[in-house]
């Protein structure tokens, strides 16, 4: 986003440059609104809205006779000394994904989680691999985890998650990844055959600010990140760059 905002202000400089008075004064009102807007916590929310609010953190779900729960991984963050950790947006994914799997077994049902995500950051560690050994620690049996690590991006958790479900089989099939991430991710699970219950690891909201605040601006960020996400994938539809859809799976 702020480098939409940094190209407009380019553009208002070099109009005034060119003497286009009309033109820069119009893209500089316009860029000052925008910056404000963004910053107060207002475009942001108008953004937000149409990625996370379809969906909730705590869905009533049926659970089947067997099931698996896929999560989404965020990145995973270098600590001095130490093994490889989970990101910073990632542990609301996580707590998620484990509070799911306890009420599955409560249930007294079969669960497995599949956790998607390879070395994107080049860190030396899938991020699955980083993310099962939390899910351990949060008392996940090694048994129950199924780890993909090839993929680095959304596109490709969900073209490479496919055969690893396939051989499992689930009746019923949960995702968990965070609420603004939701629907560009059952966009491209959808297009790979795969149709499962939307879970919110976590959830964002704007704040409210007189002057710009930069929390304001990384939501912003983000949700534009989704939009051009979604809008690519329409586009490779229609250019026939993108790989053929799948079948539905389980049938």
């Amino acid at each position: 986003m702020l480098s939409v905002l940094f190209v407009m202000l380019l553009l208002a400089v070099w109009c005034y440059r060119r003497r286009w008075r009309r033109t820069g004064a119009a893209l500089a009102t316009l860029l000052v609104v925008l910056f404000f807007g963004i910053g107060s916590g207002a475009v942001s929310r108008l953004l937000l809205y149409p990625l996370q609010d379809p969906y909730a953190a705590t869905p009533k779900i049926e659970w089947a006779g067997t099931n698996v729960i896929l999560l989404l991984a965020a990145g995973t963050a270098v600590v001095p000394d130490e093994p490889l950790q989970p990101s910073y947006f990632s542990n609301g994914r996580l707590l998620r994904a484990a509070q799911l799997y306890s009420e599955c077994h409560a249930a007294g049902k079969q669960c497995r989680i599949l956790v998607t995500g390879g070395d994107s950051q080049g860190h030396g560690e899938a991020e699955s691999v980083v993310y099962g050994r939390a899910l351990r620690r949060l008392g996940i049996p090694e048994s129950d985890l199924l780890l993909e690590t090839r993929s680095m991006s959304t596109w490709q958790n969900a073209q490479f998650s496919r055969s690893m479900l396939e051989a499992q089989a689930p009746q019923h099939l949960v995702m968990v990844t965070s609420g603004v991430h939701l629907r560009r991710s059952l966009l491209y699970f959808g297009h790979f055959g795969m149709a499962p219950q939307p879970v919110a690891g976590d959830w964002v909201n704007p704040r409210w600010e007189p002057f710009p605040d930069s929390w304001n601006v990384m939501l912003a960020d983000a949700a534009m990140h989704e939009y051009l996400g979604i809008l690519r994938y329409y586009v490779y539809n229609a250019l026939g760059l993108n790989a053929a859809p799948s079948a539905r799976l389980g049938h």
